[in-house]
């Protein structure tokens, strides 16, 4: 399979139109037709329905399977061109706008101490977009968070020859306006709250879905949908009553207008993991040590 002409395929439906898929690869619409019809060729299958554009259940089920292919070429490429490359004294750490813990914060400023000439960028992004920059070395690190049992790891998806490190685990907790009934328990059962209104802020929260699935339950339906990575708004709708949401304690707890409390039953922690390509350049390797001697001492 052409990786050329997936990645036409892609544009085609993320844009729902040839001539849009055209315009952001720099093809012609007719090139764009072309691969789609070479690829529909190759696969022997419809992929795409013309009027309107569409995918057909053929590319809807290669649709499942192309985003991760892609990124794997891209990560691979990256991993191959940092060969060549002399190592800068930079270093840029992507993370998830819930990742960024007291632990990493300070193994930055301990790094950034002993190395002051040493550049840094910390740029906050959707869980997802942080994997994919740290495998295609648009970022040396990356820090993702999620809910998972006392000392399992994350359930991320295949990266390759990639590493991850636990950073921290934090309780969990659900933001309450501080008016609310509940606002005034030491803690809440998640089991209980099913049915409530929740919002879905899945680049901030805790996603709904990995609750609906560590409760095992069809609830926690969104009332409102929360885009972006933006917690102070995360926490403006809470505390207007417009929903509730899942975030570790220790930064509910600093966030305006709302009350944090722990979560339990099923016992969940937050947890923090630190993502690094297999072999990390000198400045994103130390920042690894530094972060699992904290983690460590920690613990």
């Amino acid at each position: 399979m052409d990786t050329h002409l997936l990645r036409t395929f892609v544009a085609v439906l993320d844009h729902r139109s040839f001539s849009g898929a055209a315009k952001a690869l720099g093809y012609t619409q007719s090139a764009v037709s072309q691969h789609v019809a070479a690829l529909e060729a190759d696969l022997g299958a419809r992929l795409v329905e013309r009027r309107p554009v569409a995918p057909t259940p053929a590319g809807t089920r290669l649709l499942e399977h192309a985003p991760a292919l892609l990124l794997r070429l891209d990560a691979a490429r990256a991993d191959v061109a940092r060969l060549h490359h002399a190592q800068p004294a930079h270093l840029t750490l992507a993370c998830s706008a819930a990742a960024l813990t007291s632990t990493v914060a300070r193994a930055l400023a301990q790094l950034r101490a002993a190395t002051p000439l040493l550049g840094l960028e910390v740029r906050v992004l959707a869980r997802e977009a942080v994997i994919e920059e740290v495998l295609t070395a648009r970022a040396d690190l990356g820090l993702v968070d999620g809910v998972a049992a006392p000392s399992d790891p994350l359930p991320l998806p295949d990266l390759g020859p990639t590493t991850t490190l636990a950073a921290a685990e934090q309780p969990l907790a659900v933001l309450f306006p501080t008016d609310h009934p509940l606002a005034r328990r030491r803690s809440v059962r998640l089991t209980d709250l099913t049915q409530a209104q929740w919002i879905d802020a899945p680049d901030t929260a805790v996603p709904l879905d990995r609750l609906r699935a560590v409760c095992r339950t069809e609830g926690f339906r969104p009332r409102v949908r929360h885009r972006g990575t933006d917690l102070h708004g995360l926490a403006a709708l809470a505390a207007s009553g417009l929903g509730l949401a899942a975030l570790p304690l220790p930064l509910a707890a600093t966030l305006p207008g709302v009350t944090a409390v722990p979560a339990d039953e099923p016992r969940l922690v937050h947890r923090t993991e630190l993502v690094h390509t297999a072999h990390p350049a000198e400045p994103a390797r130390q920042l690894v040590d530094l972060v699992a001697g904290r983690a460590a001492t920690a613990r």
